[in-house]
């Protein structure tokens, strides 16, 4: 290359050139083809090496080698090239003297110092990628581990330029960052802190990737996207997103439902609320009517067998209800929903399974039933719901009960009719 630069000096001395201006547009010559020179290495680097590569990857049966080449490994290596051709030919365009020689070592270090930072994110994320892959690696936030690693290599790379650039050792600008401190504490403090709560999360397996998590603080309900260093990406049930800082997963409560999602069933709690006055002991007509219910049968012929032998061993009169015990229509409607939902095929029959009473209220009665469904799409669990609920409301008239309601405007009409003393 020094050859073509005095070939070039010499030709534009002979046709006039001041040597001093020849000398000077021969190396500017030079370095637009030293450039161009550097830009043909690398594009025939990216388009032969690579593809070779990439082509001899892509039959391979191992899937390692394809998260490299889909994280781009293999293109960011062949930047190496250009730097290659700069080293080689850069002292013959600029010269030989010590400045120029200077100012192309420090270019081309840092150059390869960014090289080498682009490949170690690349190949950060193809780790990722295939860790995202594995049974373990699916629980564990690893972006944002990536991205911590990544904010250190930046730092690290970061004071290696700087030594470059003003000619100081690194151990020179890692002395000084004890002064900085408590400056990098309040601009990182954000990473700092979410990268201390990736590690809480993972090692606690809080909060992954597809998990259905509720924060409340953050008004959040719905499907965890995206767990990164800083922040955790919520899409809610109305599609829309909600970023949620990673370490107020740490500092605030929230509810995962994954405990729900990887168990047998998800969990049916509602109560049915019936008005007081309605309760009362079965008659003969009631069991008749009764007896005609296949899922109440058994039910009643075993009362009735049991409270049969109670009567022949009485001493008191046993036509006075309180004197004996007697099947009552509440009683044995919360057989009849017990035996519903126990031949439900819908019902989970090995998870828990409640009938029961809960304290009056101004409301009437609460029956509460608590089971747990066998589908737990939502849709399906809605679904499955609605249907239990609308079969037993309809059922309650069969028992001569009532669901308690809050009296209308027309009802209260009603009621002022009967009242003394009204005058129409």
């Amino acid at each position: 290359m020094e050859n073509t630069i005095l070939y070039l000096t010499e030709q534009l001395t002979g046709r006039g050139v001041p040597v001093d201006q020849a000398e000077l547009a021969a190396r500017a010559m030079g370095l637009v083809a030293l450039l161009f020179l550097a830009w043909a290495a690398n594009f025939l680097a990216k388009r032969v090496i690579v593809r070779a590569v990439t082509a001899v990857v892509r039959r391979t049966n191992v899937q390692w080698d394809d998260a490299l080449v889909d994280a781009g490994v293999f293109t960011r290596l062949s930047h190496l090239v250009p730097a290659l051709v700069i080293r080689a030919f850069g002292n013959g365009v600029l010269g030989d003297s010590p400045a120029a020689e200077r100012w192309l070592e420090n270019f081309v270090t840092i150059y390869l110092l960014v090289i080498v930072l682009g490949v170690f994110s690349a190949v950060l994320d193809a780790g990722r990628k295939i860790l995202e892959q594995s049974k373990v690696g699916v629980r564990m936030p690893l972006k944002g581990f990536v991205q911590a690693v990544k904010l250190a290599g930046v730092v690290i790379v970061g004071i290696f330029i700087l030594s470059v650039v003003f000619g100081k050792t690194p151990v020179y600008f890692l002395s000084s960052l004890g002064a900085l401190t408590a400056v990098m504490l309040l601009i990182f403090k954000d990473a700092i802190l979410g990268f201390v709560a990736g590690i809480q999360i993972s090692v606690n397996q809080l909060v992954q990737v597809g998990d259905w998590i509720e924060v409340p603080k953050a008004a959040a309900d719905g499907d965890v996207i995206d767990v990164s260093l800083t922040t955790v990406k919520v899409r809610n049930w109305d599609k829309t997103i909600t970023t949620v800082p990673t370490y107020s997963l740490i500092s605030d409560s929230f509810i995962n439902w994954r405990g729900m999602q990887e168990s047998g069933g998800r969990r049916i709690k509602r109560a049915l609320y019936l008005d007081m006055q309605t309760v009362r002991f079965a008659d003969e007509a009631m069991l008749a009517r009764w007896r005609k219910i296949d899922l109440l049968r058994p039910y009643l012929e075993e009362k009735a067998a049991e409270l049969a032998a109670e009567a022949a061993n009485m001493t008191t009169d046993a036509g006075v209800p309180g004197n004996r015990r007697s099947l009552t229509n509440l009683g044995t409607f919360r057989a009849y929903i017990a035996a519903y939902l126990h031949a439900h095929p819908k019902i989970n029959q090995e998870m828990t399974f409640l009938v029961r009473h809960l304290d009056p209220t101004e409301r009437g009665l609460p029956i509460e039933i608590y089971v747990f469904s066998a589908d737990k799409v939502w849709a399906n669990y809605e679904s499955i719901q609605a249907d239990i609920f609308d079969h037993l409301l309809a059922m309650v008239p069969e028992f001569d009960l009532r669901i308690f309601q809050s009296p209308g405007g027309y009802d209260l009409q009603k009621l002022g009719a009967l009242l003394p003393g009204r005058k129409e």
